[in-house]
Order: C-alpha cells, then structure tokens, then sequence
C-alpha cells in the first residue's frame, strides 16, 4: 500500500499505545473548591479518553468549570497529521489545552446572546420585524418576519442557494444579505420549526451592523470577549492564526444514502463537503455568524458559565438576570424540526436539555446551549451549576460511537450533581 492512500478505510486516526503522549493538562481547581468528589475529574477523563479511543477524533478538548473552579482542562491527540487519509510520514502537531477549534453551529448560541444584549439595551425587540433594521428584507413574503421568528428557527428560509454553497460569497456578506433579502420563505414565517443552520447567522449578523453600525465580531470582542477576560473568543480568526486552529476530518463510515439529503438539507452542502470547507482559509477568517466562531474550551465553557450565573462573572454584570432568564425560556417542547427530522427543545437562540431525552444528558431540564457540527458541544446547567466545553475536530455521521458520548456526558452529569 501506498504511503499516500488511507491507513483505515473505515476513516479512523491512528490512536497512540501511549494515551500520556498525546495529552494536555491545563490548570485546574482542587475537586473540593468545586464540591465534587475527589475522583471527579478522574472519572470524567478517562471517559473522556475512551472516547478519543474509538478513533473517530483526531484531538478533542475539555473544559469543565463548577462553582467558578475548574475541574477539567484538558485535552488530547493531534490538531493535525492524524486525520484519516494523510500521508502515514506526515509530522503531527500535539494538540494543547489551549489549542482553539470551530464551534461551528455552538456558535449559535453566542450570536443569539449579543442579539438578546441588544434587546436588553432597547436597540431591538424580539417581535420587531426584520424589515424595521433591513429594509429590503421584507421583500416576497418576509415583511413580518421578526427577530424572535429567527432566533426560533421559524423564519421559513431554512435553506437559501448561495449561503451555503458558494464559498467564494464568505467575503462577499453584502451579497449573502442581497440573497436572503431576495428569497421566498418556503413556509409561513412563525409557523414550521425547521432549522436554520447557516441563513439565520447572517440574518442576525447583518441586524447587528444596522442597528450598532459594527459587524458582530468587533461588537461581540468589545462587548463580551474582553470584558469576561476570554479575548480569544470570536468569530472566525486572524490569517495569522490559521495554522493553530484544530483540523477537521470526517470520520466514520459514509453517510448511509438514505439520509443523505436529509443531511444536506439540514447542512446545507454535502456532509464531507462541510468538513472540507471549515478548514479553508475564507471560512476560518470569515464572518459565519451561524458557525464559525473559534476558540478554545475553557474560553467557551467561560462563556457559558456568564450565562448560568445570570449573566454575571468575576464581578462584571454582562448580562442583566432578566435577560438571560428570557433567553433560555422554552419556545419548542421536543417539536419536531421539519429540517434535521427530530424532536429538539429550544428557547430564543438556545437548545435545551431535558429530563430523558436531552444532547447535555438526563436530568438536565433547565440546562441550555448548542451542538456544533457533529460532536461540539457547550452548555451551561444551573441545576448543578456548572458549564462545559467539549470540542471535537472529528466529524463522524451517527455511529455506535455516541453511545460513549452519551457515558462522557452522563459522567459529567453524576460528577457535578448538587446532593453531593
């Protein structure tokens, strides 16, 4: 076999003999400042490695925060030179604790939160029309879609050609906006859940250039990212930065062919597609508002933990208590999403947990944040309170590989209970 052809055709890293070589270990809090039990952080890595171990991550990073301590920061593997298909000489890059990745759609969550701060400050409403900041917007159908209409995945223009496909348009935004402005909802706005995955960020993004005369990433680093001490959070990164931003490879058998068109619906471009394209130059230095914020997990999981505080951290008063309490209020209970096909709970911007079925696992009913394509995830959970990061660069379909997910996420859970 060629040094040049794929080691594992099943698209699987190569997972070391040695796990301690591959790891990272940030700073973290004495477990009893957290008030969890002394092999709390122990239990939760070695799920947590047991997960790098089914081969389908080529690094992943954890962040867990309780109470204002860190319990977890850490993580593992390679941010490149490990991916399924590289040369077998390739050099490969250790991953750092520090090492930044994509949210993609985790960051969702963030854009959701600098639209509801703008409510807050009485520059928009939630049921003010789109077409009261973005004029030509209201165009074919779209004059009483609000903002509250897109926060919630109810705009009807869950899918736009162009916004998604076109590559080329990243640094084009006034064309993506000229686009979204032109298109026909192909629902009732306010009546079909059916997700947004890329359409709405720029929605929003664009309402935030209006109304604050910023795009998002400056008003988000001035508002958010350097008063929470978290300056590396942010949409996309400098050219500077590419090359210590974490690649992404798909893992993971192919995309059954039934679902196919499920995926690219929901994706907007084929499944193997995304992956390629978050590692391009355009999209990492881009402004994706739906999916490209960067950064790393006790960054993001920083960013969380201000939400489950109520919108306070370390003595700044980010976020007014109301606000956030608004924010996370439930607008769909396990309704089903017309684009992914399955039952999710949102509020105004957020996915949340749930008592059995839940993406931050059981008994989190009042937990709140987002997925990120395809095993990102970042929440916060009052209930116990704690924020987490889990960052991924591996982007498997569904496999049995979620069944260990589904234990790392439990772990966490169990470890930061509050009857301790």
């Amino acid at each position: 076999m060629s040094m040049f052809e794929p080691r594992d055709r099943t698209r699987r890293i190569t997972v070391p003999t040695r796990l301690e070589d591959v790891e990272s270990f940030g700073p973290e809090d004495d477990a009893a400042h957290a008030g969890v039990p002394g092999d709390g952080a122990q239990r939760i890595w070695h799920e947590a490695r047991r997960l790098y171990q089914t081969g389908l991550y080529p690094a992943l990073s954890l962040c867990v925060r309780r109470r204002g301590a860190t319990i977890i920061r850490r993580a593992i593997g390679h941010t490149s030179g490990n991916e399924p298909g590289v040369p077998i000489d390739s050099i490969r890059q250790p991953v750092h604790y520090d090492t930044p990745f994509c949210l993609f759609s985790a960051s969702k969550a963030l854009t959701a939160t600098v639209i509801h701060e703008l409510d807050e400050r009485g520059l928009i409403r939630m049921d003010d029309p789109i077409a009261e900041f973005i004029p030509e917007f209201g165009a074919n159908g779209k004059k009483w879609v609000t903002v509250r209409h897109v926060l919630t995945h109810r705009a009807g223009i869950p899918n736009v050609a162009g916004t998604g496909d076109d590559v080329a348009l990243l640094d084009k935004p006034e064309q993506i906006v000229d686009l979204l402005c032109r298109a026909t909802p192909v629902s009732r706005p306010g009546r079909r859940l059916s997700y947004h995955a890329i359409t709405g960020g720029f929605v929003l993004g664009e309402v935030v250039r209006r109304v604050t005369g910023q795009d998002i990433r400056s008003y988000f680093h001035e508002r958010f990212a350097v008063p929470m001490g978290i300056p590396g959070l942010g949409y996309g990164v400098d050219p500077a930065r590419i090359n210590e931003v974490a690649v992404n490879a798909t893992t993971g058998p192919e995309v059954p062919l039934l679902l196919r068109p499920i995926v690219q619906r929901a994706l907007g471009i084929p499944f193997e597609e995304a992956t390629r394209v978050s590692n391009l130059p355009i999209f990492l230095t881009s402004i994706v508002p739906a999916g490209n914020v960067v950064g790393n997990a006790w960054e993001t999981a920083r960013f969380f933990e201000m939400l489950e505080q109520e919108g306070e951290l370390d003595g700044h008063q980010i976020l007014q208590p109301r606000t956030v309490r608004r924010a996370t209020v439930e607008s769909a209970y396990l309704e089903v999403d017309f684009t992914l096909g399955v039952p999710i709970r949102y509020g105004l911007g957020y996915m949340l947990g749930g008592e059995r079925l839940s993406l931050f696992g059981r008994r989190t009913r009042h937990a709140f944040g987002h997925l990120g394509f395809m095993n990102v995830f970042a929440w916060a959970d009052p209930d116990r309170d704690t924020s987490v990061a889990l960052l991924t660069s591996g982007k498997p379909f569904l496999t049995p590989h979620m069944l260990q997910i589904n234990r790392l996420l439990e772990t966490i859970g169990d470890v930061c209970r509050l009857d301790w």
